[in-house]
């Protein structure tokens, strides 16, 4: 496969297309089920008793497809992997589908299928089917992809919404908004720099340690679009009660809190596409942290805050100056095309 861009041909269903799926993305994303070149992956379901099946699906339309710190390749792994993993599953399996507009490089393409497929090794999952289609010029941004992916929920496990109580504690695993900054700083049209790059990783080994180590862990989000303050608000809505924030508790990096304020921007409604946000039993919000601490990334992780009673505010700010404040739900997409 020599051509130096996609062609139309590349989505048509001829050689061109056999060419790209035989010679880039198998070797690629090499196991047996997608071998198989089958309509359909045919995989083992779970057989231990009270096993349950977890799927997730989500889009990455991110611009610019290359940042500090990762790709759209393995931000399409790691954000369907960590959508599983947040409510407790074992990630097992991918699909990923590829949207191209006519004319990106292919060495772009196997740089970013690259960096998809390494990512999928570290995540310990397998792509196992998917699909490609080839779009004119203009009908695209370069490069859409959409993975779904696959867990396995071991029996005993029960994380969600639902469990969340007053009095539990709210720990962050890590620092806020890295990813939402890197992509603002990024687009080279504005001319801004950041001292900071993409959080992207995957968080279930994460998960897993946490739920060995701290049986009173509640609940659990990865936070991203709309970042700390979009989930806060998720839970609050849920559970029926409200959220405190404690303003000088929320790990947020200097180079970051800059540039938001240059923009005027929220840090707290920034993207992270590596940092969780959980609750837990008050007694083991300690031993949540220890867990988190030693992971990669997690020097940043902190408690945050806590759960209270219902207020007429369903997320409330409590600032150094001892002042209490009502966060707002976002309006609207403060940056758009961030994953």
């Amino acid at each position: 496969m020599d051509e130096a861009c996609i062609t139309l041909g590349h989505g048509a269903g001829g050689r061109p297309m056999q060419a790209l799926i035989q010679e880039l993305l198998l070797p690629l994303f090499d196991n047996p089920a997608l071998a198989a070149l089958e309509d359909q992956a045919r995989l083992p379901l779970p057989t231990q008793p009270g096993c349950r099946l977890a799927m997730s699906t989500d889009g990455y339309v991110v611009s610019p497809l290359c940042f500090p710190g990762g790709d759209i390749g393995c931000l399409a792994v790691n954000g369907t992997v960590n959508d599983l993993a947040v409510g407790g599953a074992v990630p097992r399996y991918l699909s990923c589908a590829f949207i191209i507009e006519e004319g990106l490089p292919m060495a772009l393409l196997r740089q970013i299928c690259q960096s998809l497929a390494q990512a999928a090794r570290e995540a310990g999952v397998s792509i196992v089917t998917g699909d490609t289609k080839v779009v004119p010029r203009g009908q695209a941004d370069k490069l859409f992809i959409t993975t779904s992916g696959v867990g396995e929920i071991p029996a005993g496990v029960d994380l969600g919404m639902h469990r969340i109580a007053a009095g539990d504690a709210l720990l962050v695993s890590g620092p806020l908004g890295d990813h939402g900054a890197t992509i603002l700083a990024a687009r080279q049209e504005l001319g801004l720099s950041c001292q900071v790059q993409s959080d992207t990783q995957p968080l279930h080994g994460l998960m897993q340690a946490l739920l060995a180590r701290v049986p009173g862990l509640h609940c659990a989000r990865d936070l991203t679009r709309g970042g700390l303050n979009a989930v806060a608000h998720e839970f609050a809505a849920a559970s029926g009660l409200s959220l405190w924030l404690e303003e000088d508790a929320l790990p947020i990096r200097p180079a970051v809190a800059s540039l938001c304020e240059l923009l005027g921007l929220d840090p707290l409604q920034l993207a992270c596409e590596g940092r969780l946000l959980a609750c837990v039993a008050p007694a083991q919000a300690e031993q949540a942290l220890a867990v988190m601490a030693h992971w990669p990334g997690g020097e940043g992780a902190a408690r945050v805050g806590a759960v209270g009673e219902a207020e007429a505010s369903p997320v409330l700010l409590h600032s150094a100056l001892g002042v209490v404040r009502a966060l707002a739900m976002g309006e609207g997409e403060a940056l758009p095309r961030i994953c």
